[in-house]
């Protein structure tokens, strides 16, 4: 598996937010894509989500049809906004997703479990802090698995002990063959991270 993007250019309203971005991961490979407010970070996850059309360039999975569509049925995007249902409790919530995946995904349990949530398990999302909403959000990679994760700010809201867990998470979703792009402003501790930085002119 390799996820391939060549000159990728994406606009917002009449304004080019970035262009000429290309790189290419295998499996088992991550980058964090860097760069000021603004710069394209959040575009280019959603333009490699299916969400925006790119205005140039391509990006593909080696081996396979369909393009950017196909990144996105391989793909998990985990954006700041969660996509939880807040009047569901965490249970309910996992089981919504789990729904679509694959039977070897984790329980709802398990994936708590992984992220030190296993406590809230029957609380409703809306009942739970910033932090606890964003650890949620984490569990839901595991049970939907996908091989790709798009990422976006994944430590927004998450203490210093909760950050360095998820760097392992990252790792090891890593170590299982898979690719992890996310786009940050702090530093995610990753061995091996490829970086792709954005200038305030959406330049890469």
């Amino acid at each position: 598996m390799k996820l391939v993007a060549d000159g990728l250019a994406a606009r917002r309203g009449n304004e080019m937010v970035f262009e000429g971005v290309g790189f290419a991961l295998s499996a088992g490979e991550g980058m964090a894509v860097t760069g000021p407010n603004g710069a394209g970070k959040s575009t280019l996850l959603r333009v490699l989500a299916g969400f925006l059309r790119p205005v140039a360039g391509a990006a593909a999975m080696t081996g396979a049809p369909g393009g950017i569509a196909e990144i996105a049925a391989h793909a998990h995007f985990l954006s700041p906004l969660n996509a939880m249902k807040p009047a569901l409790t965490v249970r309910e919530n996992l089981n919504f997703w789990r729904a679509f995946g694959e039977a070897r995904a984790a329980m709802p349990e398990e994936a708590l479990e992984r992220v030190d949530l296993g406590h809230a398990i029957d609380v409703p999302f809306s009942d739970l802090s910033t932090g606890q909403r964003r650890r949620a959000a984490i569990a839901r990679l595991f049970v939907n698995h996908r091989p790709v994760w798009l990422l976006d700010e994944p430590t927004s809201g998450l203490d210093a002990r909760t950050e360095a867990a998820f760097a392992g998470i990252i790792a090891g979703h890593m170590s299982d063959g898979g690719i992890v792009i996310a786009a940050t402003h702090l530093p995610i501790e990753v061995a091996g991270m490829k970086k792709l930085r954005f200038t305030d002119g959406g330049d890469a």
